[in-house]
């Protein structure tokens, strides 16, 4: 199969401003497998040194499948980037095709491992590294999935599941990716668990990655299925880290899937839609007890209300 490889080069004063909002941008077209090719700062001590060479330009990388439709759906990204000039952020858009093995290695060169607590780390399967004692170690390798753990979004997610995560309580992923936040889960002592994405591509990664850290599979439900065609089984923690419009949209679905007692931590979210995030909370009987930020990006904690 065909991909189309999109790639938005910038130049900005804040590149970090620039790639959160050009990365939001992307995402609310669904694209995957988001590349940012901007400069890092050097890992920690531990973690490797000198792992990445400067980029010749500042870039946002994505990819989406070549159909009759994908040239219209650059065309909307280009104009929507075209529309940031306001934030004296310039952006050229470049796009040409790739295959899908191409696709699910490329972006390697850029995946290295991350610290996300004091207690979890991201190690790409291809990368060496000698846990310290007591440390989670989450294997994982994306491919073509959303999900290594380096975005805000997830390293948040992780962070609040190493909080919220008690031994044995059942997990709903709405969107599992890559299947990252099962696996940190699981780890951290999680019972039985049900993930779902609408892509099929990222439901067998998830389970490969599963399998990758051996986490028992028995105890593990995976489908390629939208969250108001599953059944209605409440769970104790329900993770979904997608983007705001969908969280909105899929509120009903996850409060009534949602333990009396339960938790749900919501991911993916920019900060000025944490409103309407707020307004489809209170439709629901739900509420908000603990937000996180990193950067541009929010993530709540959320129970029903009593």
């Amino acid at each position: 199969m065909k991909f189309k490889k999109v790639i938005a080069r910038f130049d900005a004063d804040n590149i970090e401003l620039a790639e959160e909002v050009i990365c939001h941008i992307f995402f609310s077209f669904n694209l995957k497998g988001v590349i940012c090719d901007v400069p890092i700062p050097e890992p920690d001590e531990g973690f490797g040194t000198r792992t990445l060479k400067t980029p010749e330009y500042n870039s946002i990388i994505g990819y989406l499948p070549d159909t009759d439709d994908s040239d219209i759906m650059i065309a909307e990204i280009t104009e929507r980037l075209a529309g940031l000039s306001d934030m004296d952020l310039q952006v050229d858009v470049l796009s040409e095709s790739v295959d899908e093995k191409d696709w699910a290695h490329a972006w390697k060169a850029y995946f290295n491992v991350t610290r996300i607590t004091g207690k979890i780390v991201v190690k790409p399967e291809w990368k060496d590294y000698t846990p310290a004692p007591g440390e989670v170690i989450i294997n994982i390798d994306p491919g073509m999935a959303f999900g290594t753990g380096t975005h805000p979004t997830t390293s948040m997610c992780l962070a609040l599941l190493e909080e919220y995560v008690q031994p044995g309580k059942t997990l709903l992923d709405v969107g599992c990716g890559s299947g990252i936040l099962m696996i940190g889960a699981a780890k951290l002592g999680a019972g039985a668990m049900t993930g779902i994405d609408v892509d099929p591509v990222a439901v067998d990664i998830t389970q490969q990655n599963l399998e990758k850290n051996a986490i028992a599979l028995d105890g593990v439900t995976l489908g390629a299925v939208t969250l108001d065609k599953t059944p209605e089984i409440r769970y104790d923690l329900i993770c979904a880290n997608i983007i705001a419009q969908v969280i909105v949209s899929i509120m009903p679905d996850i409060a009534t899937r949602l333990a009396p007692d339960g938790t749900a931590i919501l991911s993916g979210i920019i900060e000025e839609r944490v409103p309407d995030i707020y307004a489809a909370l209170d439709a629901q009987n739900l509420r908000c007890v603990k937000k996180i930020s990193q950067e541009e990006w929010v993530a709540l904690v959320v129970c029903h209300k009593r």
